[in-house]
């Protein structure tokens, strides 16, 4: 089973980038499955963002931007998926 490790709070259309509030923390180069009621996709993640800054790790509570290939909505729920 997966765990969850967040939600996603906002949708930046044109940009394809989701913002992820972090329950647990996410490192570059997981993979992610984010699942909501017309969303279910997994990707691994090439890059994140805090304020425009890289970053290659993300701990519990940070709010990160996620570059996502399929649109998401808020209250997605983002897991960790088992490899």
């Amino acid at each position: 089973m997966a765990k969850e490790i967040g939600r996603i709070s906002h949708f930046f259309d044109k940009a394809s980038v989701a913002v992820v509030e972090l329950s647990k923390g996410l490192k570059v180069g997981d993979k992610v499955q984010i699942k909501g009621t017309t969303t279910d996709f997994s990707q691994k993640i090439d890059s994140m963002q805090v304020e425009h800054e890289k970053i290659e790790k993300a701990k519990k509570g940070q709010s990160i931007g996620l570059k996502v290939k399929e649109r998401v909505r808020p209250n997605d729920r983002v897991f960790l998926a088992e490899e």
